[in-house]
């Protein structure tokens, strides 16, 4: 050795770091929380049981048309009515849902990849409503009438929940907790307060008819206020699936039990929460008591969600984190892929019953607007309502299925957008 020259210190082995080691599922540490965080099938499997329930809704629309308005008493038969009234729980249950997927979503990818996920599928949702699925229900390509329905309303409400994510969880579901209890006291305010902003207010919480232009109306039938109070209360029960499943079975239980329970007492007094009080009818007690479940859809109020969000979180409370059956398989199918059954559905249900309509009525009247003409429905008996309700599925689970096993083979962006 070199006198005057420090000995070099030994070198010290260095720890080897686990940060992007792999962990017993075989995933780096660091990401292994939110990919071990596996989809919740439960929530896929009461998607699919309402998507089923609305093809039924829609395959009424289509087939056996408007000859008779379901949900008035004074005309409606009893199957007709149930056939209406039980797919009231579809658009609830469906934009509820959606709130709690985007919670899981971030859960698994970050919340700031949510928020521009939210904004981006949102809008993407809209530009879908003005164009694919606006020709599915009407066939006119020059936008004489359109009607803008619940995907444009998924859409916007998902921009929305875009902002509001930046809130705490539990602050969201308190913002949405008031928009739905309080948005019924707003009913008395009219688009003409507004004077040029109008629109505006028919948009968001006053559904009517818009004229962007000469000769192109919009009829607006689900505003935006309430539906965005429906998802944010979704986001906010997201939360509930961090916790273990028989705990947050038990809040959703309690929560859907207190929702049935509040509905039944707020409608029974016949005050606040609904516009049209129930009444007893001349046709009988089972009539009285459609009366009673008869609420408001269009915009929803307070007691028609009460009695659609309080059945839905006491059956996902029923499904959460239980065995799935072989029979329920084809409606978790149908509900992970909900966009590509949604349109998939509306072409095969209108552009089987257009050509029919046409052959029955002849061209102009087959597509007028009642109540000179028939909406592009033949008007079948409703028993072939029911026929093309199951037909419809059949074909659409072939399709529905691969689609899924593509979306879980690959994940190309696109994807997530369909």
């Amino acid at each position: 050795m070199v006198r005057g020259l420090a000995r070099p210190a030994p070198r010290r082995r260095r720890a080897k770091s686990t940060l992007n080691q792999p962990n017993e599922q075989g995933l780096p540490a660091e990401v292994a929380p939110a990919a071990r965080a596996p989809r919740n099938e439960a929530i896929d499997l009461l998607r699919g049981a309402v998507m089923v329930l609305m093809v039924l809704d829609h395959a009424r629309d289509f087939f056996f048309g408007v000859q008779v308005r379901a949900t008035d008493l004074a005309e409606t038969t009893v199957p007709l009515f149930v056939s209406r009234w039980v797919t009231h729980v579809c658009a609830p249950a469906f934009v509820f849902l959606a709130g709690t997927s985007a919670y899981l979503y971030g859960v698994r990818h970050g919340r700031e990849k949510a928020r521009r996920f939210l904004l981006t599928r949102g809008l993407w949702l809209v530009l879908l409503e003005l164009t694919v699925v606006r020709l599915c229900w009407l066939p006119d390509p020059g936008y004489h009438f359109t009607l803008v329905q619940v995907i444009w309303a998924l859409g916007w409400s998902m921009v929305a929940l875009a902002g509001l994510s930046l809130l705490r969880p539990p602050v969201v579901a308190g913002i949405g907790a008031l928009v739905v209890a309080g948005h019924n006291l707003l009913d008395g305010i009219k688009p003409a307060n507004f004077g040029a902003l109008g629109p505006l207010w028919t948009i968001l919480h006053q559904p009517g008819m818009l004229e962007p232009a000469p000769g192109h109306k919009v009829y607006v039938s689900y505003v935006l206020l309430p539906w965005v109070g429906v998802m944010a209360l979704g986001y906010g029960a997201g939360a509930l699936f961090e916790r273990p499943a028989e705990q947050r079975r038990r809040t959703l239980l309690r929560a859907g039990l207190g929702a049935i329970a509040a509905f039944v007492v707020l409608r029974a007094l016949n005050g606040y929460g609904d516009p049209t009080p129930w009444a007893p009818q001349a046709r009988g007690p089972l009539f009285t008591l459609l009366s009673f479940v008869n609420c408001q859809k269009y915009p929803p109020s307070l007691l028609f969600l009460l009695m659609t969000l309080g059945p839905t979180l006491c059956l996902l409370a029923a499904v959460d984190g239980r065995p799935l059956s072989r029979a329920a398989r084809p409606l978790v199918v149908f509900g992970k892929v909900p966009l590509l059954f949604y349109v998939a559905h509306l072409v095969l249900l209108r552009y089987t019953s257009a050509p029919l309509a046409v052959a029955r009525w002849g061209l102009p009247a087959a597509f007028q607007l009642p109540p000179t003409g028939h909406a592009g429905s033949p008007e079948y008996d409703l028993w072939v309502t029911v026929l093309v309700w199951g037909l419809a599925l059949a074909l659409l689970y072939p399709l529905c299925r691969w689609f899924a096993g593509l979306k879980a083979r690959r994940t190309d962006r696109w994807l997530s957008y369909l």
